[in-house]
């Protein structure tokens, strides 16, 4: 590897120059500086990242917090994931992925040795207890997520409540006044994670507005699991002609069950989704569904990181942004059968 050394011989200056170049910290006349970066382009050099962090007092690595869950889709999270990596590595910084379930002591350890100077924090639950933390003495950080209280916190998500509430809307207007919810794994809501907590709320809220009875029964992925949630919602209440599926493991289960019990979708009942569009797209009967934007989500919390980087103020990229949701019509909704 080419040395700051050989730079500094090659381009006819001290190696004290190279580095006050490369670290901008005294002013260099604009010729040598030009000839030290003809040297640095012309050998190849890159300067060791470890010691340019300790000069600098940065390390241009950013922290992802994503705790990869059995209960959760996956899919979608690395999604939002790849999209922190590619939009983070345009401007300059890595990531450093953190897929365990540590929480505070992990975020304690990454950001206590310097590591990281920044955190983006995802599977937010509602009283996180990574928060204490970052509000504490923690690096600039965003959450992909909203938790109870969001006050001094970045935070960038999809407004999943009025993704509920968007839901129920389409349906009531449809006609359905009968409508089911099949929900995430149980171990979401015990964990009160923020998107699936939300969703409810929506849904309930808008509902109860609208004059909709909904029922709301938390499911395993797999046929076995759904299969179990579906007898149990039609022995509750038979009269129900519309699911809306947060779960997207449930999906492709739920469709082959009703075709099964001879419900035709959209004929006899509807199926509404909010979930990756994907998933919705190429499910057996293309879902009418609220899509998770996952690669605006991962960009713009990079983008909101960066903002807290460079400019102490933030510049208006502090608080909560609650992306819109919309829901795509396709071909699982329609108006419930005739009485």
């Amino acid at each position: 590897m080419v040395t700051l050394a050989e730079v500094a011989r090659h381009a006819g200056v001290s190696a004290s120059t190279v580095s006050y170049v490369l670290s901008g910290k005294r002013p260099i006349s604009a010729p040598t500086r030009q000839r030290v970066r003809a040297s640095i382009e012309r050998l190849g050099y890159q300067p060791h990242a470890g010691a340019r962090a300790l000069a600098s007092s940065r390390s241009r690595i950013i922290a992802l917090m994503v705790p990869l869950r059995t209960d959760m889709y996956v899919p979608v999270m690395l999604e939002i994931a790849v999209a922190v990596a590619t939009t983070a590595r345009a401007h300059g910084y890595d990531v450093l992925l953190l897929t365990g379930e540590e929480g505070p002591s992990a975020l304690r350890r990454v950001t206590g040795s310097g590591l990281a100077e920044a955190v983006i924090l995802m599977d937010v639950q509602l009283d996180d207890e990574r928060l204490p933390v970052l509000r504490v003495a923690g690096p600039p950080s965003v959450l992909v997520g909203l938790p109870a209280d969001p006050a001094g916190l970045n935070c960038v998500d999809l407004d999943f409540a009025a993704a509920g509430a968007l839901c129920v809307e389409h349906l009531a207007g449809l006609g359905h006044r009968e409508v089911a919810v099949i929900g995430e794994s149980p171990g979401v809501y015990a964990r009160h994670t923020g998107f699936a907590e939300r969703t409810l709320r929506g849904l309930r809220d808008r509902a109860s507005e609208l004059g909709v009875r909904l029922l709301h029964r938390p499911c395993e992925g797999g046929h076995d699991a759904v299969a179990g949630v579906l007898a149990r919602i039609l022995d509750e209440r038979p009269g129900v002609t519309a699911f809306v599926v947060q779960n997207e493991t449930a999906v492709e289960p739920l469709l082959a069950l009703l075709r099964r019990t001879g419900r035709a979708v959209p004929e006899d009942v509807s199926v509404v989704a909010v979930c990756a569009d994907q998933v919705a797209a190429q499910a057996s009967v293309a879902l009418s569904s609220v899509a998770i934007p996952a690669q605006e989500l991962g960009r713009r919390a990079v983008e909101r990181l960066i903002g807290r980087l460079t400019r102490p103020d933030g510049d208006g990229t502090t608080g909560v942004e609650l992306l819109t949701p919309v829901l795509a019509v396709r071909d699982s909704s329609g108006p419930p059968p005739p009485r």
